[in-house]
């Protein structure tokens, strides 16, 4: 079991907008995009004028002026902003966005989840995922969805479909004997599952950090407060991690390995071969689910 809380509320963000100095006019969304390039802030932005943020892209919902330290990127403010939308030259958008938001849309997301966490975000999925370009952009798009299934599959099972951020059980889960060269545990900071894979022990918040530009051994916490790192701890793991299995879970899929070799990486070696066969199940039915709701099918092997 794990334990969650609650984000910062959307309402807080919408009053902030409306009262804010800045003046926003509303007006409905235009037939036409503008491609705008880059999200800046500063610059004013027409209903329907898409730029580009984080490696996605954002269509705005109305015209408005993002003042400096508002914090009105694309990612934080849903209110403004809504994933997808495309620049082809043409000045024509509404094209399906690549990656995530090509195979799933926000009212899908919402609706695999809807106990969720609200620290658990389409918009922090999303962001978070424009940061590893090859995740949900491999293969035809049958394998990009299974991609998506499979990987928000195991991701319900680990955090109770995204209701926990923090695992219950919250021990020290130090091991200073492997890890990468300088890796420790920080004085009084514990490494217990966090995030939608539950990153769990020191060695792997170090190698995480690493990788994704946090210091996350004198900060595992941060895991907690942050969505975003939260969910690109998760899509490290998914996507160079081989785990107690032999690949990768983005190569198990994209190879067509099969969903059962996704849960050889994340918890094979205590569920695997006949160890745990109702967690085997569970994270299986999860995918069954998922799969359904993107109308794709599961394809082979699906146990471990």
């Amino acid at each position: 079991m794990r334990q969650g809380f609650s984000a910062i509320s959307k309402k807080f963000l919408f009053a902030a907008l409306l009262f804010s100095s800045t003046t926003m006019v509303l007006v409905p969304q235009a037939a036409e995009a503008a491609c705008r390039g880059a999200w800046t802030e500063g610059t004013a932005y027409s209903a329907g004028d898409v730029v580009t943020y984080g490696g996605a892209s954002y269509t705005a919902l109305v015209a408005h002026t993002p003042c400096a330290g508002c914090g009105w990127n694309p990612v934080a403010a849903p209110s403004l902003w809504s994933t997808g939308g495309h620049c082809d030259g043409s000045g024509g958008g509404g094209g399906a966005s690549p990656g995530v938001g090509g195979v799933l849309s926000p009212a899908m997301f919402y609706n695999m989840f809807p106990n969720r966490n609200l620290f658990y975000s389409f918009e922090s999925f999303f962001a978070a995922a424009s940061t590893f370009p090859t995740f949900a952009t491999t293969g035809d798009v049958d394998t990009r969805k299974r991609e998506v299934a499979a990987f928000l599959a195991n991701v319900a099972h680990e955090t109770g479909h995204l209701v926990y951020i923090e695992e219950l059980n919250q021990s020290v889960m130090c091991d200073p004997s492997w890890g990468p060269p300088g890796c420790g545990c920080a004085t009084g900071k514990k490494y217990y599952g966090r995030g939608p894979l539950q990153l769990s022990w020191n060695g792997n918040y170090c190698a995480a950090g690493n990788a994704l530009g946090l210091d996350l051994m004198n900060d595992p916490d941060l895991l907690s407060r942050d969505a975003v790192a939260a969910w690109r701890s998760a899509l490290w793991f998914w996507m160079t991690q081989t785990g107690a299995g032999s690949r990768t879970g983005h190569d198990a899929i994209v190879s067509g390995a099969g969903f059962g070799e996704t849960i050889r990486t994340i918890n094979g070696a205590l569920e695997c071969n006949g160890r745990n066969p109702a967690q085997v199940q569970s994270r299986v039915n999860n995918y069954l689910k998922f799969t359904s709701m993107l109308g794709v099918s599961p394809g082979a092997n699906t146990g471990c």
